[in-house]
């Protein structure tokens, strides 16, 4: 997987996060059909979040028939649902679970070891980094919201902490690893979550470098089982539906 595949994934995978927050709003305020969203900045500010991502994101749902944008005037509620482009989107689901897979494969090579020289190399103040990370995470786990931006925060504390250049090079691939999985999974896994980063903190903290790496190992292996099980799933309706087409 090419650096310019990661990057292109990553921004697919923003700005499908902004679109699910984009319909949550619309159902939470809730917006009936026909009235004006927020202008751009609001909604920037909002979702904090770059224009051209927040753009994207509205012409995808314009595409699905949930908004309409209206040039010099606004975007507008048009339906309270989006149409799905692909109705099983089995093909895209099946792609982006591969993808989460090779990226699972690869933290479970890399990031337990990390976790490891975190745990030696860290000072201070990079210790209560990775502990806020943890705090925010777990708090909005809690309270039923959006932690996506934190669980990245927290891998990312951790990759600064091992105090090597080479390795903050993975930054990137780790950050879409983490947002793939929560886009595949639908944030499941929440209370494993809360439980392994806690372990991992409570060792780096401790500098355990040995119980870091080993609750890292585990963090990442509930992560991977759920991508694997998901997977699997996902093959035997592929394999259902082909079935059924032979015979139809």
């Amino acid at each position: 997987m090419g650096e310019e595949t990661i990057k292109g994934l990553k921004k697919k995978l923003l700005r499908e996060e902004i679109e699910d927050k984009i319909i949550a709003l619309i159902k939470k305020t809730p917006y009936e059909i026909g009235m004006r969203l927020p202008n751009e900045d609001a909604l920037c500010s909002l979702f904090d979040v770059g224009r051209s991502t927040l753009r994207e994101a509205l012409k995808s749902l314009e595409s699905r028939h949930m908004v309409s944008i209206k040039q010099g005037s606004g975007t507008y509620v048009e339906s309270l649902s989006p149409v799905d482009i692909y109705p099983l989107s089995i093909l895209n689901v099946r792609d982006k679970l591969s993808a989460a897979l090779d990226l699972a494969d690869l933290r479970l090579m890399v990031e337990p070891h990390i976790a490891a020289m975190a745990a030696v190399k860290a000072d201070d103040k990079q210790r209560m980094e990775i502990k806020n990370s943890c705090d925010l995470v777990e708090c909005h786990i809690n309270d039923g919201e959006d932690y996506l931006r934190y669980d990245i925060a927290f891998h990312s504390a951790i990759i600064h902490a091992a105090g090597n250049s080479a390795v903050e090079q993975l930054i990137p691939m780790i950050d879409t690893a983490v947002m793939l999985f929560v886009n595949v999974t639908s944030r499941c896994l929440k209370a494993e979550t809360v439980k392994t980063h806690r372990a991992v903190t409570d060792a780096i903290l401790s500098k355990d470098a040995y119980g870091a790496e080993m609750a890292m190992s585990m963090h990442l292996i509930y992560n991977r089982e759920m991508l694997s099980e998901m997977y699997k799933e996902n093959r035997s309706k592929k394999v259902g539906l082909n079935s059924s087409d032979e015979f139809s």
